[in-house]
């Protein structure tokens, strides 16, 4: 069975290499959204970009703001399972903070330069022990792309709730800590924790698939 899995904002597939599942892994790239695109009809595009095979069983993995991605892919393909790791599943869980800013329209008036932010508060906000590797990928980022998925998560309408839905969430989380009786919560997992508790991790994922959506 395979697990269509989807990166953070900014990031790409190496996050997923420290995992150990017991099924095919298929990273799905980012590509460029078109000007005002919606986070639904991205999410269309996605899925026919990469194919996703919908007649066999599949599973839907997202991390941070690709967890926003994989819910709205889920509701539109109902996978077997949906995988959300240091994401949320509906907008609220968003803080009050967020949800204003976005309501403001402020993100609008701010140049994509200061979106790219120094790697020391980068580093702190993530938090975690392999600071090259979060460097790179923040280095890699595109910034226009990091404003069009700052504004989409902000502005994020989904109420749905999934079923079928595996979630974890870090207790150290910065940047989306996590809420509702239905997270899998990981000790002193921070926002990066897709690397830093890699095993951990990949244990749960294993666990709770075997136990319950490896069925015929």
């Amino acid at each position: 069975m395979k697990i269509y899995a989807i990166s953070g904002l900014g990031a790409d597939k190496r996050v997923f290499k420290y995992l150990t599942l017991d099924y095919e892994l298929v990273p799905i790239e980012w590509i460029k959204p078109k000007t005002k695109e919606s986070i639904i009809e991205y999410s269309k595009r996605l899925i026919v970009e990469y194919g996703i095979d919908t007649d066999k069983n599949f599973g839907i993995l997202g991390v941070s703001f690709g967890g926003l991605i994989a819910t709205e892919i889920s509701k539109l393909t109902k996978p077997k399972f949906t995988i959300l790791i240091s994401s949320v599943e509906t907008r609220n869980e968003l803080s009050g903070l967020i949800k204003l800013t976005g309501k403001s329209k402020l993100l609008e008036l701010v140049p994509e330069s200061l979106l790219n932010p120094p790697k020391a508060i980068a580093s702190f906000m993530f938090g975690t022990n392999k600071k090259e590797l979060l460097n790179s990928i923040i280095d890699d980022t595109d910034v226009s792309f990091t404003k069009w998925a700052i504004r989409e998560l902000m502005n994020w309408k989904n109420q749905t709730q999934l079923s079928n839905l595996i979630k974890i969430g870090g207790t150290k989380d910065k940047l989306l800590p996590p809420k509702g009786d239905n997270t899998i919560l990981i000790d002193k997992g921070e926002h990066f924790m897709i690397v830093d508790k890699a095993k951990e991790i990949s244990d749960i994922i294993n666990r709770e698939i075997k136990t319950h959506y490896n069925k015929a």
